[in-house]
């Protein structure tokens, strides 16, 4: 095992490796795509940031009007719990079929079908069906999981100059859609005269739009992805590798917390709707800011061992303070929730980086890590509608949250040593 660089240099390198690693061994190299003049590439790059938006609204637009599609449909407990839990399984469960989705279609379609399967899904959920409501939650999800996949390694083939500077654009997207679906979702039904139905189907007209802005990209390429050639033996069985894999599904665990349930949260605390989502956009946006600060902070320690545990303990004290602290400090509580989360995210995919000796490598943890890793999450909203359910208050998630925290740090702690797991990747015979 070799000691990573720690000078400025590594910062650079971690950058660029990181839009690798978060594309996963699942894409192989990409065929670049020709780009004509300044305005092609802006409308390239304004197409994957949009893109990127229209990945989140399906979490928090669903969490803003838990209680009114609980009881407009009739939705139990559990039911509330699954279809919180339902589109972070798609996420693990779906992810490894974006490689061959792209290499048999190429990239740009799959993304097209993407973005419009999307649309088609959160469309789904704007009608009184509880079948509907979870076939769409379903659908959409698994279209997010290839997303997830797809989009930083276009990032890193078409920006390959500005790579950390569009992966933070991307990043700021993702955490804007999440952002704005809490904060309007409540709104829109409000403004729709009460109208679930069309609050929860307004979301698929972004996907649907920038659909239409995608397709030039795709009438102007008609190349096909390549296979890499190259695999990595013993992954699986390196202990390092699930000590990085855990710390992201637990961190993970968390975040959706955060995503499914904070704004049911804070309205039984005595929040109003509208305020809830606000409080909890806040939150998010502010994910954004600290997922751009925190790589830079921790490629230049020795090691990152207490700024991975050191944002488990932020993360998870501002998750009880939004439990039980007075209501007139949840805004500072929600803006240190953010710090925390948004931090947890970025160090958990800079770890990955930071452990790997080569890109493909990276890769290939970064494979394991989302796979393993979203599965794992799913069980964290999940376990807090059923306390929901069980004792009739939220109060008692603040086990859990600590539970899922100490997880993290531990597995944060050792996954944060200056070490490199002890694979490597071999050209396939």
């Amino acid at each position: 095992m070799t000691m990573p660089s720690t000078d400025i240099n590594a910062l650079d390198a971690a950058d660029d490796l990181l839009v690798d690693a978060e594309a996963g061994s699942l894409l192989p190299p990409l065929q670049a795509t020709p780009v004509r003049g300044a305005a092609d590439r802006f409308l390239l790059g304004a197409s994957l940031v949009l893109i990127a938006f229209n990945l989140r609204p399906v979490f928090s637009s669903a969490s803003a009007l838990l209680p009114e599609i609980r009881a407009e449909l009739g939705l139990t407990t559990l039911g509330a719990s699954l279809l919180t839990t339902l589109p972070v399984v798609c996420l693990g469960a779906f992810s490894p079929l974006a490689p061959r989705l792209a290499q048999r279609i190429g990239t740009e379609r799959t993304l097209l079908g993407v973005v419009l399967l999307l649309a088609l899904g959160t469309a789904l959920r704007g009608f009184s069906s509880v079948p509907l409501l979870f076939i769409g939650t379903a659908l959409a999800g698994a279209c997010i999981a290839v997303g997830n996949v797809l989009l930083p390694g276009l990032v890193k083939r078409d920006f390959a100059g500005r790579a950390a500077l569009m992966t933070g654009f991307y990043t700021m997207a993702l955490c804007a859609g999440a952002a704005s679906a809490a904060g309007l979702t409540l709104p829109i039904e409000h403004a729709l005269s009460g109208s679930l139905e069309g609050a929860l189907a307004v979301w698929a007209l972004p996907a649907l739009v920038v659909g239409l802005i995608w397709l030039p990209q795709v009438l102007r390429t008609g190349g096909q992805a390549r296979r890499n050639g190259f695999h990595v033996k013993g992954l699986w069985r390196d202990r390092l590798a699930w000590q990085v894999t855990l710390f992201m599904g637990l961190q993970s665990a968390l975040a959706y917390c955060v995503f499914g349930w904070l704004v049911p949260i804070l309205r039984e605390r005595g929040l109003d709707g509208v305020t809830a989502g606000a409080i909890v956009s806040l939150s998010v946006m502010v994910q954004a800011a600290s997922c751009l600060i925190v790589p830079h902070i921790a490629v230049r320690g020795k090691d990152q061992r207490l700024i991975n545990a050191s944002l488990c303990g932020v993360a998870v004290i501002a998750l009880l303070g939004l439990l039980f602290a007075p209501l007139s400090t949840v805004w500072l509580w929600a803006l240190l929730q953010g710090i925390g989360q948004g931090g947890l995210i970025a160090a958990a995919m800079t770890t990955i980086v930071l452990r790997s000796r080569d890109p493909d490598v990276a890769a290939h943890l970064s494979g394991m890590a989302q796979c393993v890793g979203y599965l794992l999450a799913a069980i964290g909203p999940l376990i807090v509608g059923l306390i929901r359910g069980w004792t009739g208050s939220f109060s008692w998630c603040a086990l859990l949250f600590v539970a899922l925290g100490l997880g993290a740090a531990i597995n944060g702690w050792k996954a944060g040593r200056a070490v490199e797991i002890n694979v490597y990747a071999e050209k396939a015979p």
